[in-house]
């Protein structure tokens, strides 16, 4: 496996970003959770929001894998090996943030020792270990030509990317005492989970053949934005529903309603509404712009972002108003409320800002992604180049032309 001196360099300055997020990760060992921007009060932060955003970017690409197995949607097999790439990495990357969100690793061997099957918490730790498992396999079995095993497989994998979401939806959705709450939350969890992973598939897709390591097709790749554009539309229309159950006269989240339409987290909600579904819809809804790459992969990461989004304002709009009401409020628990004593101590609002430490973790943990998908994707990818279909042919070089040379990585 060999790459350029710019590949070298870049993969050399995701592992200083990575190295730097160890350190900040050592440290959070030692002092806790304490440097981090939670409280009492808001006790789920960022690295529990992007949790959920790595498990639903992972259900696009073992959906498309799956699907061509499950379906018989044989146009999918081209791009199995490197959607199976992305799967397998942000899946890990979700696992990463939940350890990291334990504070202290030595609490990991408790999930051995004392495991609370009735918790959602604990199936999300089953379900997720199924859900890597079955990645690897699936990998394993592509690269080595096994389509018996893949068919078999994907059976199993299908079922298990929607109930990976699913799980993951119920930890939230099954809190009574939280505007998480809700019957439709896995469904919305799913369809996010659907545009978002197949969105990224995409990204990466264009990326892998700007770089000459793998060439998706015209038709494929237009057919599997097509695909996106009714992802958008399910996704808006379980978001659609939510609103209608909140804001009927009645309801018991009008608070959390007005947070969201006009408070703290109204920001990240219209973002998601507006950049991340009405804007990209819009892109991909007509047959001409799916035919243009540039415009895909621009569609595409801004649904990724309004994913982000909707994690964001989903999480903590739940947290601005504490379950226990009166002053003085609640105790925030952190380090610099107990130095500062008095007042400082207590609150009545729920407030968050992610620390530096927090985030050069964040940015340690999304550059140990990068090399990781790097590094399988020259190792593999190259192995699922087959001859493309006729109606693809156009985008290759004819025959008796001079093909372009393309970049090393």
């Amino acid at each position: 496996m060999q790459f350029s001196l710019k590949a070298k360099a870049g993969l050399a300055a995701l592992a200083v970003v990575a190295a730097v997020g160890v350190g900040a990760w050592v440290y959070q060992q030692f002092v806790g959770l304490g440097a981090t921007g939670m409280s009492n009060i808001t006790s789920w932060g960022l690295y529990i929001a992007l949790f959920m955003f790595f498990v639903g970017l992972s259900a696009g690409g073992l959906i498309v894998a799956s699907s061509a197995s499950v379906f018989k949607i044989e146009k999918f097999e081209r791009v199995a090996i490197p959607a199976v790439i992305c799967s397998m990495v942000c899946i890990c990357l979700a696992g990463m943030f939940i350890l990291i969100d334990l504070g202290g690793i030595a609490r990991v061997w408790r999930l051995l020792t004392s495991p609370n099957f009735t918790s959602p918490l604990m199936w999300d730790v089953c379900v997720i270990t199924l859900y890597l498992t079955i990645n690897v396999l699936d990998l394993v079995f592509l690269v080595k030509g096994n389509h018996r095993a893949v068919a078999v497989l994907s059976r199993i994998a299908l079922p298990t990317a929607i109930l990976v979401h699913s799980v993951t939806a119920w930890i939230f959705g099954l809190q009574i005492a939280r505007t998480w709450y809700t019957a439709i939350m896995a469904p919305i969890f799913v369809a996010s989970a659907c545009d978002s992973g197949l969105a990224l598939l995409l990204v990466s897709l264009a990326l892998l053949e700007h770089f000459g390591i793998f060439t998706t097709g015209k038709k494929l790749f237009k057919s599997l934005a097509g695909l996106l554009a009714v992802f958008i539309a399910v996704d808006a229309f379980f978001i659609g529903c939510e609103l209608l159950t909140m804001a009927y006269p009645g309801g018991e989240h009008a608070q959390a309603l007005q947070h969201m339409l006009v408070g703290a987290t109204s920001p990240f909600f219209w973002f998601e509404v507006i950049v991340g579904l009405a804007v990209p819809f819009a892109l991909l809804v007509f047959d001409a712009n799916r035919g243009r790459r540039g415009m895909v992969v621009t569609a595409s990461l801004l649904v990724i972002a309004g994913v982000l989004a909707k994690r964001i304002w989903l999480l903590f709009t739940a947290f601005i108003d504490p379950n226990v009401a009166g002053a003085p409020g609640v105790t925030l628990g952190t380090a610099r409320a107990a130095a500062n004593g008095g007042s400082d101590m207590w609150a009545l609002v729920g407030t968050y800002a992610p620390t530096l430490p927090e985030l050069a973790i964040v940015a340690g943990v999304l550059a140990v992604g990068l090399i990781a998908y790097v590094v399988l994707a020259k190792l593999f990818v190259p192995q699922a180049q087959t001859p493309l279909a006729q109606d693809d042919a156009e985008t290759l070089p004819s025959a008796g032309s001079a093909a372009a040379p393309t970049p090393a990585v």
